[in-house]
Protein backbone atom coordinates (compact mmCIF):
# COMPACT_ATOMS: atom_id res chain seq x y z
CA UNK A 1 0.00 0.00 0.00
CA UNK A 2 1.16 3.55 -0.75
CA UNK A 3 1.16 6.25 1.94
CA UNK A 4 1.61 9.99 2.10
CA UNK A 5 2.81 11.15 5.51
CA UNK A 6 1.93 14.84 5.61
CA UNK A 7 3.13 17.61 7.92
CA UNK A 8 6.06 15.71 9.36
CA UNK A 9 8.99 17.21 11.24
CA UNK A 10 11.81 15.08 9.84
CA UNK A 11 14.86 14.62 12.07
CA UNK A 12 17.99 14.54 9.90
CA UNK A 13 21.58 15.58 10.57
CA UNK A 14 20.76 16.63 14.10
CA UNK A 15 17.90 18.97 13.30
CA UNK A 16 14.23 19.05 12.32
CA UNK A 17 12.87 20.15 8.98
CA UNK A 18 9.26 20.16 7.78
CA UNK A 19 8.49 17.69 5.00
CA UNK A 20 6.03 15.22 3.55
CA UNK A 21 7.05 11.62 2.84
CA UNK A 22 5.74 9.59 -0.08
CA UNK A 23 6.00 5.84 0.53
CA UNK A 24 5.31 2.96 -1.85
CA UNK A 25 6.41 -0.65 -2.30
CA UNK A 26 8.08 -0.61 1.09
CA UNK A 27 10.39 2.32 0.40
CA UNK A 28 10.59 6.07 0.79
CA UNK A 29 9.89 7.39 -2.71
CA UNK A 30 10.33 11.09 -2.06
CA UNK A 31 10.81 13.62 0.73
CA UNK A 32 9.80 17.22 0.06
CA UNK A 33 7.48 20.00 1.15
CA UNK A 34 3.85 19.83 0.01
CA UNK A 35 3.94 16.52 -1.85
CA UNK A 36 0.84 15.43 -3.73
CA UNK A 37 1.49 11.74 -3.18
CA UNK A 38 1.05 8.82 -5.53
CA UNK A 39 -2.41 8.02 -6.96
CA UNK A 40 -4.44 6.11 -4.42
CA UNK A 41 -2.02 6.73 -1.57
CA UNK A 42 -3.45 6.80 1.95
CA UNK A 43 -2.76 10.22 3.45
CA UNK A 44 -1.84 10.43 7.14
CA UNK A 45 -1.55 13.87 8.73
CA UNK A 46 1.21 13.81 11.37
CA UNK A 47 0.39 17.30 12.70
CA UNK A 48 4.07 18.31 12.95
CA UNK A 49 5.09 15.25 14.96
CA UNK A 50 8.75 14.19 14.92
CA UNK A 51 9.81 11.49 12.45
CA UNK A 52 12.90 9.43 13.27
CA UNK A 53 14.53 6.45 11.60
CA UNK A 54 13.24 3.25 13.19
CA UNK A 55 15.16 2.38 16.34
CA UNK A 56 17.39 -0.70 16.60
CA UNK A 57 17.52 -2.72 19.84
CA UNK A 58 20.32 -5.26 19.84
CA UNK A 59 19.37 -6.83 23.16
CA UNK A 60 15.86 -8.10 23.88
CA UNK A 61 14.27 -11.29 25.20
CA UNK A 62 11.19 -12.42 23.28
CA UNK A 63 11.00 -15.71 25.25
CA UNK A 64 9.71 -17.83 22.39
CA UNK A 65 10.15 -20.72 21.79
CA UNK A 66 10.09 -22.25 25.23
CA UNK A 67 8.70 -19.56 27.54
CA UNK A 68 5.61 -18.20 25.82
CA UNK A 69 3.87 -17.67 29.18
CA UNK A 70 6.27 -14.72 29.63
CA UNK A 71 6.24 -13.25 26.10
CA UNK A 72 5.79 -14.29 22.47
CA UNK A 73 7.32 -13.16 19.22
CA UNK A 74 4.03 -11.45 18.48
CA UNK A 75 3.58 -9.58 21.76
CA UNK A 76 7.25 -8.70 22.03
CA UNK A 77 7.48 -7.37 18.50
CA UNK A 78 4.27 -5.35 18.96
CA UNK A 79 5.83 -3.92 22.11
CA UNK A 80 8.86 -2.98 20.02
CA UNK A 81 6.66 -1.33 17.40
CA UNK A 82 4.89 0.71 20.05
CA UNK A 83 8.26 1.86 21.32
CA UNK A 84 9.45 3.01 17.92
CA UNK A 85 11.69 0.01 17.19
CA UNK A 86 11.82 -1.51 13.73
CA UNK A 87 14.71 -3.95 14.33
CA UNK A 88 15.25 -6.10 17.44
CA UNK A 89 17.68 -8.89 18.31
CA UNK A 90 16.35 -11.58 20.68
CA UNK A 91 18.84 -13.37 22.92
CA UNK A 92 19.25 -17.16 22.76
CA UNK A 93 18.29 -18.20 26.31
CA UNK A 94 15.35 -20.15 24.89
CA UNK A 95 14.14 -23.74 24.70
CA UNK A 96 15.60 -25.06 22.52
CA UNK A 97 18.73 -22.94 22.78
CA UNK A 98 19.66 -22.00 19.19
CA UNK A 99 23.06 -23.72 19.19
CA UNK A 100 22.65 -25.43 15.79
CA UNK A 101 20.45 -24.92 12.76
CA UNK A 102 17.88 -27.52 13.84
CA UNK A 103 17.47 -25.77 17.20
CA UNK A 104 17.21 -22.35 15.54
CA UNK A 105 14.54 -23.48 13.07
CA UNK A 106 11.51 -23.23 15.44
CA UNK A 107 12.41 -19.64 16.30
CA UNK A 108 12.84 -18.69 12.65
CA UNK A 109 9.43 -20.18 11.86
CA UNK A 110 7.77 -18.17 14.64
CA UNK A 111 9.49 -15.00 13.48
CA UNK A 112 8.33 -15.53 9.89
CA UNK A 113 4.77 -16.11 11.07
CA UNK A 114 4.29 -13.62 13.89
CA UNK A 115 6.85 -10.79 13.94
CA UNK A 116 5.52 -7.25 13.57
CA UNK A 117 9.04 -5.79 13.14
CA UNK A 118 12.36 -7.07 11.80
CA UNK A 119 13.64 -9.74 14.23
CA UNK A 120 17.28 -10.87 14.03
CA UNK A 121 18.00 -13.78 16.38
CA UNK A 122 21.27 -14.46 18.16
CA UNK A 123 23.01 -17.80 18.07
CA UNK A 124 24.43 -19.28 21.25
CA UNK A 125 28.18 -19.25 21.82
CA UNK A 126 28.12 -22.64 23.54
CA UNK A 127 25.88 -25.68 23.33
CA UNK A 128 22.87 -25.16 25.55
CA UNK A 129 24.58 -22.02 26.92
CA UNK A 130 26.38 -24.41 29.27
CA UNK A 131 29.86 -23.09 28.54
CA UNK A 132 31.25 -26.55 27.83
CA UNK A 133 31.48 -26.86 24.03
CA UNK A 134 31.13 -24.39 21.19
CA UNK A 135 27.87 -24.27 19.29
CA UNK A 136 27.79 -25.01 15.58
CA UNK A 137 28.82 -21.45 14.84
CA UNK A 138 29.63 -21.99 11.18
CA UNK A 139 26.21 -23.47 10.47
CA UNK A 140 24.43 -20.70 12.39
CA UNK A 141 26.47 -17.74 11.12
CA UNK A 142 24.45 -16.90 7.97
CA UNK A 143 21.19 -16.88 9.93
CA UNK A 144 22.04 -15.03 13.18
CA UNK A 145 22.99 -11.44 13.93
CA UNK A 146 25.81 -12.39 16.34
CA UNK A 147 26.72 -14.93 19.02
CA UNK A 148 25.96 -14.62 22.72
CA UNK A 149 25.36 -16.75 25.80
CA UNK A 150 23.35 -13.92 27.33
CA UNK A 151 22.11 -14.64 30.80
CA UNK A 152 25.38 -16.42 31.52
CA UNK A 153 28.98 -15.34 31.29
CA UNK A 154 31.34 -17.72 29.51
CA UNK A 155 33.40 -18.77 32.53
CA UNK A 156 36.25 -20.62 30.83
CA UNK A 157 38.90 -18.40 29.24
CA UNK A 158 40.01 -21.01 26.73
CA UNK A 159 36.43 -21.50 25.62
CA UNK A 160 35.95 -17.78 25.06
CA UNK A 161 39.25 -17.53 23.17
CA UNK A 162 38.13 -20.34 20.86
CA UNK A 163 34.74 -18.70 20.33
CA UNK A 164 36.34 -15.38 19.47
CA UNK A 165 38.72 -17.01 17.01
CA UNK A 166 35.87 -18.78 15.27
CA UNK A 167 33.70 -15.65 15.25
CA UNK A 168 36.53 -13.72 13.62
CA UNK A 169 36.91 -16.44 10.98
CA UNK A 170 33.18 -16.23 10.27
CA UNK A 171 33.04 -12.43 10.32
CA UNK A 172 30.56 -12.33 13.21
CA UNK A 173 30.31 -10.42 16.47
CA UNK A 174 30.63 -11.90 19.93
CA UNK A 175 28.16 -10.10 22.24
CA UNK A 176 29.09 -10.97 25.80
CA UNK A 177 27.12 -11.10 29.02
CA UNK A 178 30.05 -10.51 31.38
CA UNK A 179 29.59 -12.11 34.78
CA UNK A 180 32.11 -14.04 36.86
CA UNK A 181 30.12 -16.62 38.82
CA UNK A 182 32.89 -16.97 41.39
CA UNK A 183 32.20 -13.46 42.65
CA UNK A 184 28.40 -13.56 42.93
CA UNK A 185 28.14 -15.13 46.41
CA UNK A 186 24.37 -15.40 46.23
CA UNK A 187 23.93 -11.67 45.59
CA UNK A 188 20.94 -10.23 43.79
CA UNK A 189 21.24 -6.42 44.00
CA UNK A 190 24.28 -4.12 43.89
CA UNK A 191 26.72 -4.46 46.75
CA UNK A 192 26.20 -0.92 47.96
CA UNK A 193 24.63 1.16 50.68
CA UNK A 194 21.08 -0.03 50.04
CA UNK A 195 22.06 -3.69 50.25
CA UNK A 196 23.97 -3.19 53.49
CA UNK A 197 21.34 -1.06 55.22
CA UNK A 198 18.43 -3.30 54.20
CA UNK A 199 20.03 -6.68 54.82
CA UNK A 200 20.35 -7.81 51.20
CA UNK A 201 23.16 -9.82 49.63
CA UNK A 202 25.08 -7.74 47.14
CA UNK A 203 26.67 -8.34 43.72
CA UNK A 204 30.09 -6.72 43.46
CA UNK A 205 30.97 -4.67 40.38
CA UNK A 206 34.07 -6.78 39.78
CA UNK A 207 31.85 -9.69 38.75
CA UNK A 208 31.14 -7.57 35.66
CA UNK A 209 34.32 -5.63 34.99
CA UNK A 210 36.68 -8.49 35.77
CA UNK A 211 35.28 -10.57 32.93
CA UNK A 212 35.19 -7.55 30.63
CA UNK A 213 38.91 -7.06 31.27
CA UNK A 214 39.55 -10.70 30.36
CA UNK A 215 37.46 -10.50 27.21
CA UNK A 216 39.08 -7.27 26.04
CA UNK A 217 42.46 -8.97 26.32
CA UNK A 218 41.15 -11.94 24.31
CA UNK A 219 39.55 -9.69 21.69
CA UNK A 220 42.83 -7.87 21.27
CA UNK A 221 44.65 -11.20 20.97
CA UNK A 222 42.25 -12.77 18.45
CA UNK A 223 41.15 -9.70 16.49
CA UNK A 224 37.52 -10.59 17.16
CA UNK A 225 34.79 -7.97 16.81
CA UNK A 226 33.54 -7.79 20.39
CA UNK A 227 30.42 -6.21 21.92
CA UNK A 228 29.80 -5.82 25.65
CA UNK A 229 26.19 -6.20 26.79
CA UNK A 230 24.44 -4.08 29.47
CA UNK A 231 27.40 -2.19 30.94
CA UNK A 232 26.54 -0.97 34.44
CA UNK A 233 29.77 -0.24 36.35
CA UNK A 234 32.16 2.70 36.20
CA UNK A 235 35.20 0.39 36.01
CA UNK A 236 33.67 -1.27 32.94
CA UNK A 237 33.40 2.10 31.20
CA UNK A 238 37.04 2.90 31.96
CA UNK A 239 38.25 -0.47 30.68
CA UNK A 240 36.32 -0.13 27.43
CA UNK A 241 37.52 3.46 26.93
CA UNK A 242 41.14 2.35 27.36
CA UNK A 243 40.66 -0.62 25.01
CA UNK A 244 39.20 1.61 22.31
CA UNK A 245 42.21 3.91 22.63
CA UNK A 246 44.45 0.87 22.02
CA UNK A 247 42.51 0.00 18.87
CA UNK A 248 40.56 -3.00 20.17
CA UNK A 249 37.51 -3.71 17.99
CA UNK A 250 34.98 -3.23 20.81
CA UNK A 251 31.57 -1.63 21.18
CA UNK A 252 29.22 -1.64 24.12
CA UNK A 253 25.70 -0.91 25.24
CA UNK A 254 23.99 0.18 28.39
CA UNK A 255 20.27 0.30 29.22
CA UNK A 256 17.87 3.15 30.09
CA UNK A 257 17.42 2.07 33.71
CA UNK A 258 21.17 2.34 34.41
CA UNK A 259 21.21 5.88 32.97
CA UNK A 260 18.20 7.17 34.90
CA UNK A 261 18.22 5.24 38.19
CA UNK A 262 20.76 4.01 40.75
CA UNK A 263 20.64 1.89 43.87
CA UNK A 264 19.42 4.89 45.86
CA UNK A 265 16.14 4.50 43.95
CA UNK A 266 15.61 0.86 44.91
CA UNK A 267 12.38 -0.27 46.51
CA UNK A 268 11.38 -3.61 47.96
CA UNK A 269 9.74 -4.58 44.69
CA UNK A 270 10.69 -7.06 41.98
CA UNK A 271 10.31 -4.42 39.28
CA UNK A 272 13.63 -2.97 40.46
CA UNK A 273 15.50 -6.25 40.07
CA UNK A 274 17.58 -6.90 36.96
CA UNK A 275 20.97 -8.32 36.02
CA UNK A 276 23.32 -6.53 36.22
CA UNK A 277 21.72 -4.58 39.07
CA UNK A 278 21.18 -0.85 39.48
CA UNK A 279 24.51 0.34 40.81
CA UNK A 280 25.72 3.43 42.67
CA UNK A 281 25.18 7.06 41.69
CA UNK A 282 28.88 7.25 40.77
CA UNK A 283 28.38 4.39 38.31
CA UNK A 284 25.44 6.19 36.75
CA UNK A 285 27.56 9.34 36.39
CA UNK A 286 30.31 7.34 34.67
CA UNK A 287 27.79 5.84 32.24
CA UNK A 288 26.50 9.29 31.33
CA UNK A 289 30.04 10.48 30.73
CA UNK A 290 30.57 7.40 28.57
CA UNK A 291 27.59 8.39 26.44
CA UNK A 292 28.95 11.87 25.94
CA UNK A 293 32.53 10.92 25.06
CA UNK A 294 31.58 8.03 22.77
CA UNK A 295 32.78 5.18 24.95
CA UNK A 296 29.24 3.81 25.12
CA UNK A 297 28.06 3.24 21.57
CA UNK A 298 24.39 2.40 21.98
CA UNK A 299 21.47 1.98 24.34
CA UNK A 300 19.62 -1.34 24.34
CA UNK A 301 16.66 -2.16 26.55
CA UNK A 302 17.50 -5.71 27.71
CA UNK A 303 13.69 -6.11 27.57
CA UNK A 304 13.21 -9.18 29.79
CA UNK A 305 9.58 -10.04 30.56
CA UNK A 306 8.57 -12.47 33.29
CA UNK A 307 5.17 -13.53 34.62
CA UNK A 308 3.49 -11.51 37.36
CA UNK A 309 4.10 -14.34 39.82
CA UNK A 310 7.80 -14.46 39.00
CA UNK A 311 8.14 -10.73 39.67
CA UNK A 312 6.01 -10.60 42.84
CA UNK A 313 8.53 -11.96 45.35
CA UNK A 314 10.40 -8.80 46.27
CA UNK A 315 14.06 -8.05 45.64
CA UNK A 316 15.32 -11.33 46.98
CA UNK A 317 12.89 -13.80 45.47
CA UNK A 318 11.84 -12.26 42.14
CA UNK A 319 13.34 -13.29 38.84
CA UNK A 320 15.86 -10.85 37.34
CA UNK A 321 14.67 -8.74 34.43
CA UNK A 322 12.45 -5.78 33.55
CA UNK A 323 10.63 -4.73 30.39
CA UNK A 324 11.68 -1.64 28.48
CA UNK A 325 10.72 -1.49 24.81
CA UNK A 326 7.68 0.75 25.30
CA UNK A 327 9.34 3.25 27.65
CA UNK A 328 12.96 3.50 26.44
CA UNK A 329 12.77 6.49 24.13
CA UNK A 330 10.40 8.48 26.32
CA UNK A 331 12.43 7.81 29.48
CA UNK A 332 15.70 8.84 27.81
CA UNK A 333 14.16 11.85 26.09
CA UNK A 334 12.54 13.05 29.32
CA UNK A 335 15.44 12.52 31.70
CA UNK A 336 18.41 13.20 29.43
CA UNK A 337 17.42 15.31 26.41
CA UNK A 338 14.85 17.57 28.07
CA UNK A 339 17.19 18.02 31.03
CA UNK A 340 20.02 19.16 28.77
CA UNK A 341 22.25 16.17 29.56
CA UNK A 342 22.28 14.75 26.04
CA UNK A 343 21.54 16.29 22.62
CA UNK A 344 18.65 14.71 20.74
CA UNK A 345 20.96 13.89 17.84
CA UNK A 346 23.19 11.87 20.16
CA UNK A 347 20.15 9.95 21.44
CA UNK A 348 19.18 9.05 17.87
CA UNK A 349 22.74 7.87 17.29
CA UNK A 350 22.50 5.65 20.38
CA UNK A 351 19.13 4.17 19.40
CA UNK A 352 19.56 3.93 15.64
CA UNK A 353 22.74 5.00 13.88
CA UNK A 354 25.38 3.24 15.97
CA UNK A 355 23.62 -0.11 16.45
CA UNK A 356 22.70 -0.10 12.76
CA UNK A 357 26.32 0.46 11.79
CA UNK A 358 27.73 -2.17 14.16
CA UNK A 359 25.17 -4.92 13.56
CA UNK A 360 24.49 -4.22 9.90
CA UNK A 361 20.77 -3.49 9.73
CA UNK A 362 18.55 -0.43 9.98
CA UNK A 363 18.13 2.29 7.37
CA UNK A 364 18.31 6.11 7.37
CA UNK A 365 15.50 8.47 6.48
CA UNK A 366 16.36 8.97 2.83
CA UNK A 367 14.78 8.54 -0.57
CA UNK A 368 15.13 5.00 -1.87
CA UNK A 369 15.64 3.54 1.59
CA UNK A 370 13.28 1.04 3.26
CA UNK A 371 10.38 2.83 4.96
CA UNK A 372 11.34 1.81 8.50
CA UNK A 373 10.50 4.83 10.62
CA UNK A 374 8.77 6.00 13.75
CA UNK A 375 6.73 9.08 14.67
CA UNK A 376 6.69 10.70 18.12
CA UNK A 377 4.77 13.55 19.72
CA UNK A 378 7.59 14.97 21.81
CA UNK A 379 5.44 17.50 23.64
CA UNK A 380 2.85 15.08 24.91
CA UNK A 381 3.25 13.69 28.44
CA UNK A 382 1.93 10.37 29.67
CA UNK A 383 2.10 8.38 32.88
CA UNK A 384 3.64 4.93 32.50
CA UNK A 385 0.91 2.35 33.12
CA UNK A 386 2.19 -1.20 32.61
CA UNK A 387 -1.36 -2.49 32.17
CA UNK A 388 -1.43 -0.64 28.84
CA UNK A 389 1.66 -2.40 27.48
CA UNK A 390 1.60 -4.54 24.38
CA UNK A 391 4.20 -6.71 26.10
CA UNK A 392 3.00 -9.50 28.38
CA UNK A 393 5.60 -8.29 30.89
CA UNK A 394 4.54 -5.65 33.39
CA UNK A 395 7.61 -5.16 35.59
CA UNK A 396 9.21 -1.76 34.96
CA UNK A 397 10.95 0.59 37.39
CA UNK A 398 9.39 3.46 35.45
CA UNK A 399 5.80 2.57 36.43
CA UNK A 400 3.93 5.70 37.54
CA UNK A 401 6.51 8.10 36.06
CA UNK A 402 5.39 10.99 33.88
CA UNK A 403 7.34 10.90 30.63
CA UNK A 404 7.33 12.92 27.44
CA UNK A 405 7.25 11.41 23.98
CA UNK A 406 4.28 9.35 22.78
CA UNK A 407 4.85 7.02 19.83
CA UNK A 408 2.10 7.84 17.38
CA UNK A 409 3.09 5.59 14.49
CA UNK A 410 5.72 3.04 13.50
CA UNK A 411 6.22 1.77 9.98
CA UNK A 412 8.17 -1.33 8.86
CA UNK A 413 8.86 -1.92 5.17
CA UNK A 414 6.23 0.66 4.35
CA UNK A 415 3.52 -1.01 6.47
CA UNK A 416 2.03 0.60 9.56
CA UNK A 417 2.68 -1.77 12.46
CA UNK A 418 1.74 0.61 15.28
CA UNK A 419 -0.68 3.49 15.10
CA UNK A 420 -2.06 5.45 17.99
CA UNK A 421 -5.79 5.83 17.65
CA UNK A 422 -5.91 9.64 17.70
CA UNK A 423 -3.70 10.05 14.59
Amino acid sequence: MAYLLKNAMLFQDGQFRPADLSIAEGRIVSIARHLAGLPGACAVDLHNAAVFPGFVDVHVHLREPGFSYKETIRTGSLSAARGGYTHVCPMPNLDPVPDCLAALAPQLALIARDAAVHVHPYGAITCGERGEALSDMAELAPRVCAFSDDGRGVQDEAQMRAAMAEARRLGKLIAAHCEDNRLLNGGYIHDGTYARTHGHRGICSESEWGQIARDLRLAEETGCAYHVCHVSAQESVSLIREAKARGVDVTCETAPHYLILCDEDLREDGRFKMNPPLRAASDRAALLQGLLDGTIDMVATDHAPHSAQEKSRGLEGSFMGVVGLETAFAALYTHLVKQGVLPLGRLVDLLHTNPARRFGFGSPLAEGQPADLTVFDLDRPFVVNPEDFQSMGRATPFAGMELYGVCRLTMVDGNIVWREENI
